[in-house]
């Protein structure tokens, strides 16, 4: 831990973790495995998109408990992880759930909503005795009533694509992330361009995300990248962790300055 902190790190996070979706992550995390000990954050959801219960699969719910005992974290990513709700009334609503993504679920959700629903995830966690630290939403993206649903549960943090957010206060603390968008091969191409720019730009931060998507491990040209960028900057002296255990080490660094 002592020689941890002195070191940049590298946060490996998995989305869209489902029943559904472990055959397309299954071989990278098995070669992830092969490189030694490389502990993941998978963001797991309770009933990806209403037709994948975790209470219907004993044999992934055992998986994921391998996985916490090897020291992954599981963090809750939305309840059913697609949006459901009533149509937008706005252009930049009907732009947000209907062209950038269909998955947006905790985008428009008022509190009493978005607090049953963060509720009903977290009784899950208790259920399986999953330790629980974080959620992040589908896409990122969260209404305000999520915000104030947020700030009354017994959460650490949340996150965007750049930051981690301290709970209940949503403290903002850098945490420059490379994502890919991987539906085509010219979105795979430009992908690459832009992580390997970005990359660059943030070989001094002291901590880099990799937020992986399951349609990233169905093309090869992804699925290595993500492989070999992770390789490299583990070469390059990053220590590989989950993100509870990085924001633990941050409030270490905090109280020694204090």
């Amino acid at each position: 831990m002592a020689e941890s902190m002195n070191h940049p790190a590298v946060l490996l996070v998995l989305h869209d973790v489902a029943p559904s979706t472990w055959a397309d992550y299954q071989p990278f995390v098995e070669a992830v495995d092969a490189m030694g000990h490389v502990p993941m954050t998978w963001l797991v959801v309770p009933d990806f998109h209403r037709r994948n219960a975790l209470q219907a699969h004993p044999s992934f719910r055992r998986m994921l408990d391998e996985r916490v005992a090897r020291g992954d974290e599981l963090a809750l990513h939305g309840y059913f992880h697609d949006d459901q709700e009533p149509g937008p009334t706005t252009p930049r609503d009907w732009f947000m759930r209907r062209i950038y993504t269909h998955e947006g679920e905790f985008y428009g959700l008022p509190p009493e909503t978005a607090l049953a629903r963060l509720r009903a995830g977290i009784e899950l966690f208790r259920r399986y005795d999953w330790p629980l630290h974080g959620f992040v939403a589908p896409a990122w993206l969260m209404s305000d009533g999520t915000r104030q649903a947020l700030r009354q549960l017994p959460l650490s943090y949340t996150s965007d694509p750049q930051h981690l957010y301290r709970l209940p206060d949503f403290t903002a603390i850098n945490a420059p992330g490379l994502v890919w968008s991987a539906r085509s091969a010219w979105r795979r191409g430009l992908s690459k361009i832009v992580s390997e720019q970005r990359e660059q730009r943030w070989r001094q931060a002291p901590v880099i995300r990799l937020g992986l998507h399951p349609v990233d491990m169905r093309h090869r040209f992804s699925r290595d990248y993500w492989l070999h960028t992770l390789e490299r900057l583990l070469a390059e002296g990053r220590v590989p962790m989950t993100k509870v255990h990085w924001l633990a080490q941050q409030r270490g660094l905090l109280e020694r300055v204090a």
